[in-house]
């Protein structure tokens, strides 16, 4: 059944991306509704999970937590910006921008299906986006010598409604209507694959006109985002060596799956086309990341 959900998930992502580029007036449709259905995603992740084990592992875990979210934020962009400024130079910035956002709110549903450990995905997520608001902004000026105007108290009021909304409304129906959730819980990965359908719809369709007109430039963000994933695969195993399955690939997780649509927004607003292309192509690795996390799996149980 996890490889039957794998295939699924993967001919969705592909479906809807094609579906993007050829017809886009299909997907023009979800591009205002793209951080809600962010936050639908991350509603229905919080459903299979109990907010106590949240509170949990921050108590039991803080260095951990401190240790892979400086990594995600501070340490990984600064890696990542030398790499590509030595060996491509012209996608340094679109490499710093995704290098230093958030842990996505797909994380916990990506988490979930290939046995990561959910609970520290779920507080990675909320960690990284309630600190990306200052740490991006200072990491682009001081290694690309470029300033983004980001209007501070209105990302945070949008980076708040996207996960403690849903948050609430989750904890309000466990407490009011319990069944609810049990029944929501059940249902999680069709609605989740829904979802993720249409935000490819929308974020594809956006950048359909560009795709059509530079398509050499698509072919080189592909490569480039596929780098990038490369990296963070590798450095969110080599960040918790020592740790136990589940944490290995919750850490690869919280480093590959990122927040590309939120770098999307911004990086339409105050950049050129390459940054927000990159970011959209990383949709692609984005979901690849659940291939090699199941050779994972599969090389712990045969050594186990």
């Amino acid at each position: 059944m996890p490889h039957l959900k794998d295939a699924l998930l993967l001919a969705v992502i592909l479906l809807a991306t094609g579906t993007g580029i050829l017809f886009p007036r299909v997907g023009a449709v979800f591009q205002p509704a793209l951080l809600y259905l962010l936050m639908g995603l991350l509603f229905l992740s919080f459903t299979s999970i109990d907010i106590s084990s949240i509170w949990s592992i921050m108590k039991d875990r803080p260095l951990l937590i401190a240790w892979v979210a400086a990594c995600k934020l501070l340490f990984l962009p600064v890696l990542v910006f030398a790499i590509f400024s030595l060996i491509w130079p012209d996608f340094a910035l679109s490499a710093l921008l995704l290098s230093g956002i958030s842990t996505g709110v797909v994380a916990p549903f990506i988490a979930r299906i290939v046995g990561g450990n959910v609970s520290l995905v779920l507080v990675l997520v909320i960690v990284t986006s309630l600190l990306v608001p200052f740490s991006l902004p200072v990491m682009v000026k001081v290694l690309a010598a470029e300033t983004i105007v980001i209007p501070l108290l209105n990302m945070v009021r949008m980076l708040c409604l996207v996960i403690f909304v849903p948050i609430g409304l989750v904890e309000g129906l466990r407490r009011f209507w319990p069944r609810s959730v049990k029944v929501l819980s059940g249902w999680t990965f069709p609605l989740s694959l829904a979802i993720i359908g249409l935000i490819n719809l929308g974020v594809f369709s956006k950048y359909s006109e560009f795709f059509h007109q530079h398509p050499l430039t698509i072919a080189e963000a592909v490569a480039a985002a596929m780098l990038l994933g490369l990296i963070y695969l590798l450095s969110g195993s080599l960040i918790v060596w020592p740790k136990s399955l589940p944490v290995h690939v919750a850490s690869c997780i919280s480093l590959c799956n990122i927040n590309n649509v939120l770098v999307i927004v911004f990086a339409a607003q105050f950049f050129g086309p390459r940054e927000p292309t990159v970011a959209a192509m990383y949709m692609i690795p984005f979901f690849l990341i659940i291939l090699p996390l199941r050779a994972m799996q599969r090389a712990h149980h045969k050594g186990a």
